[in-house]
Protein backbone atom coordinates (compact mmCIF):
# COMPACT_ATOMS: atom_id res chain seq x y z
CA UNK A 1 0.00 0.00 0.00
CA UNK A 2 1.33 3.42 -0.99
CA UNK A 3 1.12 6.12 1.66
CA UNK A 4 0.58 9.71 0.68
CA UNK A 5 2.22 12.67 2.33
CA UNK A 6 -0.94 13.43 4.28
CA UNK A 7 -1.05 9.88 5.64
CA UNK A 8 2.55 9.98 6.84
CA UNK A 9 2.48 13.34 8.66
CA UNK A 10 0.05 12.61 11.47
CA UNK A 11 -0.52 15.46 13.96
CA UNK A 12 0.73 14.61 17.46
CA UNK A 13 -1.07 17.15 19.57
CA UNK A 14 -1.22 14.77 22.56
CA UNK A 15 2.59 14.44 22.61
CA UNK A 16 3.46 18.10 22.08
CA UNK A 17 6.83 18.98 23.69
CA UNK A 18 7.09 15.51 25.18
CA UNK A 19 10.21 13.38 25.64
CA UNK A 20 10.89 9.73 24.95
CA UNK A 21 13.56 7.44 26.39
CA UNK A 22 15.42 5.35 23.82
CA UNK A 23 17.82 2.59 24.83
CA UNK A 24 20.61 2.21 22.28
CA UNK A 25 24.10 0.72 22.04
CA UNK A 26 27.07 3.06 22.37
CA UNK A 27 30.78 3.01 23.28
CA UNK A 28 31.03 2.97 27.07
CA UNK A 29 34.81 2.87 27.42
CA UNK A 30 37.86 2.78 25.17
CA UNK A 31 41.50 1.77 25.35
CA UNK A 32 44.68 1.72 23.25
CA UNK A 33 47.80 -0.37 23.61
CA UNK A 34 51.15 -0.29 21.82
CA UNK A 35 53.28 -3.27 22.74
CA UNK A 36 56.70 -4.68 21.93
CA UNK A 37 57.00 -8.43 22.38
CA UNK A 38 60.22 -10.44 22.49
CA UNK A 39 60.49 -14.07 21.38
CA UNK A 40 63.36 -16.54 21.22
CA UNK A 41 63.43 -19.25 18.53
CA UNK A 42 65.65 -22.31 18.81
CA UNK A 43 66.99 -23.22 15.35
CA UNK A 44 67.94 -26.72 14.25
CA UNK A 45 71.39 -25.58 13.09
CA UNK A 46 73.73 -23.04 14.64
CA UNK A 47 73.03 -19.83 12.72
CA UNK A 48 75.80 -17.81 11.12
CA UNK A 49 73.73 -14.82 10.02
CA UNK A 50 70.12 -13.73 9.66
CA UNK A 51 68.94 -13.27 6.07
CA UNK A 52 65.31 -12.27 6.64
CA UNK A 53 62.30 -12.35 8.96
CA UNK A 54 58.56 -12.05 8.32
CA UNK A 55 55.38 -12.51 10.37
CA UNK A 56 52.08 -13.88 9.04
CA UNK A 57 48.80 -15.57 10.09
CA UNK A 58 47.92 -13.22 12.94
CA UNK A 59 44.81 -14.21 14.90
CA UNK A 60 43.45 -12.86 18.19
CA UNK A 61 40.42 -12.55 20.47
CA UNK A 62 39.54 -10.10 23.23
CA UNK A 63 37.80 -10.80 26.54
CA UNK A 64 36.98 -8.74 29.58
CA UNK A 65 39.40 -9.28 32.44
CA UNK A 66 37.83 -6.67 34.72
CA UNK A 67 35.87 -3.43 34.46
CA UNK A 68 39.08 -1.58 33.63
CA UNK A 69 41.10 -4.17 31.68
CA UNK A 70 40.52 -6.11 28.44
CA UNK A 71 42.74 -9.10 27.77
CA UNK A 72 43.80 -9.72 24.16
CA UNK A 73 45.11 -13.21 23.40
CA UNK A 74 46.49 -14.13 20.03
CA UNK A 75 49.23 -15.78 18.01
CA UNK A 76 51.20 -15.38 14.79
CA UNK A 77 53.73 -17.31 12.75
CA UNK A 78 57.34 -16.11 12.74
CA UNK A 79 59.50 -17.18 9.79
CA UNK A 80 63.25 -16.59 9.93
CA UNK A 81 65.58 -17.26 7.02
CA UNK A 82 69.13 -17.79 8.22
CA UNK A 83 72.47 -19.13 7.05
CA UNK A 84 74.54 -21.77 8.83
CA UNK A 85 77.67 -23.88 8.39
CA UNK A 86 79.82 -20.76 7.90
CA UNK A 87 77.34 -19.21 5.47
CA UNK A 88 77.50 -22.24 3.17
CA UNK A 89 73.87 -23.32 3.60
CA UNK A 90 70.52 -21.66 4.34
CA UNK A 91 67.20 -22.76 5.83
CA UNK A 92 64.02 -21.33 7.30
CA UNK A 93 62.73 -21.78 10.83
CA UNK A 94 58.97 -21.33 11.38
CA UNK A 95 57.22 -21.18 14.71
CA UNK A 96 53.73 -20.26 15.91
CA UNK A 97 54.10 -17.89 18.86
CA UNK A 98 51.29 -17.04 21.33
CA UNK A 99 51.01 -13.75 23.20
CA UNK A 100 48.78 -12.03 25.78
CA UNK A 101 48.31 -8.27 26.18
CA UNK A 102 46.34 -6.31 28.79
CA UNK A 103 44.65 -3.15 27.50
CA UNK A 104 43.72 -0.55 30.11
CA UNK A 105 40.34 1.11 29.54
CA UNK A 106 39.43 4.74 30.02
CA UNK A 107 36.79 5.75 32.56
CA UNK A 108 33.41 4.15 31.89
CA UNK A 109 30.70 6.51 30.66
CA UNK A 110 28.38 7.29 33.56
CA UNK A 111 25.36 7.28 31.26
CA UNK A 112 25.76 3.59 30.38
CA UNK A 113 23.32 1.25 32.05
CA UNK A 114 24.71 -0.87 34.86
CA UNK A 115 26.16 -4.27 33.86
CA UNK A 116 25.38 -3.66 30.16
CA UNK A 117 28.96 -3.20 28.88
CA UNK A 118 29.61 -6.72 27.64
CA UNK A 119 30.38 -6.44 23.93
CA UNK A 120 34.08 -5.95 23.18
CA UNK A 121 35.38 -4.81 19.80
CA UNK A 122 39.15 -5.11 19.38
CA UNK A 123 40.83 -3.78 16.25
CA UNK A 124 44.46 -4.09 15.21
CA UNK A 125 45.82 -0.60 14.66
CA UNK A 126 49.22 -1.95 13.60
CA UNK A 127 49.77 -5.52 12.47
CA UNK A 128 52.70 -7.45 14.04
CA UNK A 129 55.95 -6.14 12.54
CA UNK A 130 59.49 -7.34 13.10
CA UNK A 131 61.58 -4.61 14.76
CA UNK A 132 64.73 -6.63 15.22
CA UNK A 133 65.95 -10.15 14.51
CA UNK A 134 69.39 -11.20 15.71
CA UNK A 135 71.47 -14.10 16.99
CA UNK A 136 71.87 -13.95 20.77
CA UNK A 137 74.73 -15.20 22.92
CA UNK A 138 73.18 -18.68 23.20
CA UNK A 139 73.16 -18.96 19.38
CA UNK A 140 69.39 -18.77 19.35
CA UNK A 141 67.35 -16.31 17.29
CA UNK A 142 65.82 -13.38 19.19
CA UNK A 143 62.93 -11.55 17.53
CA UNK A 144 61.31 -8.28 18.69
CA UNK A 145 57.77 -7.70 17.42
CA UNK A 146 55.70 -4.49 17.60
CA UNK A 147 51.90 -4.30 17.36
CA UNK A 148 49.08 -2.10 18.65
CA UNK A 149 45.36 -2.46 19.42
CA UNK A 150 42.32 -0.24 19.83
CA UNK A 151 39.59 -1.67 22.08
CA UNK A 152 36.01 -0.40 22.37
CA UNK A 153 33.57 -1.70 24.99
CA UNK A 154 29.95 -1.47 23.83
CA UNK A 155 27.03 -1.14 26.24
CA UNK A 156 23.47 0.10 26.47
CA UNK A 157 22.81 3.78 27.01
CA UNK A 158 19.58 5.66 27.70
CA UNK A 159 18.96 8.64 25.41
CA UNK A 160 16.22 11.26 25.85
CA UNK A 161 14.63 12.41 22.60
CA UNK A 162 12.25 15.34 22.29
CA UNK A 163 9.15 14.64 20.21
CA UNK A 164 7.88 17.54 18.12
CA UNK A 165 4.56 17.66 16.24
CA UNK A 166 4.69 18.07 12.48
CA UNK A 167 3.68 21.59 11.48
CA UNK A 168 1.49 21.56 8.40
CA UNK A 169 1.34 24.44 5.97
CA UNK A 170 -1.81 26.44 5.37
CA UNK A 171 -1.96 25.17 1.80
CA UNK A 172 -2.27 21.61 3.11
CA UNK A 173 -5.39 22.51 5.13
CA UNK A 174 -6.93 24.32 2.14
CA UNK A 175 -6.23 21.34 -0.11
CA UNK A 176 -7.78 18.93 2.41
CA UNK A 177 -10.89 21.15 2.68
CA UNK A 178 -11.29 21.36 -1.10
CA UNK A 179 -10.86 17.63 -1.51
CA UNK A 180 -13.54 17.05 1.14
CA UNK A 181 -15.92 19.46 -0.55
CA UNK A 182 -15.39 17.76 -3.90
CA UNK A 183 -16.04 14.37 -2.34
CA UNK A 184 -19.24 15.57 -0.61
CA UNK A 185 -20.53 17.18 -3.82
CA UNK A 186 -19.90 13.97 -5.72
CA UNK A 187 -21.73 11.93 -3.11
CA UNK A 188 -24.75 14.23 -3.11
CA UNK A 189 -25.03 14.44 -6.90
CA UNK A 190 -28.14 12.43 -8.02
CA UNK A 191 -27.56 9.67 -10.47
CA UNK A 192 -28.89 10.40 -13.97
CA UNK A 193 -29.53 7.63 -16.43
CA UNK A 194 -29.25 8.38 -20.18
CA UNK A 195 -32.16 6.04 -20.78
CA UNK A 196 -34.75 8.24 -18.96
Amino acid sequence: MTMTKEEVYIPMSFYDHDYREIITKAVCSRGEKKATLSHVLTPTFTPSTILGCWIINHTYEANSKSNKIVEVKGSYDIHVWYAYNDHMKTTVISENVPYCIDVNLSKEDEHCLENSCRDILAKVEKQPTCLQCKINDEKNIAVDVALSFIVNVIGEMKVHVKVEPVKRKKDDHVRDYREKQTYDTFQERPSQSPFK
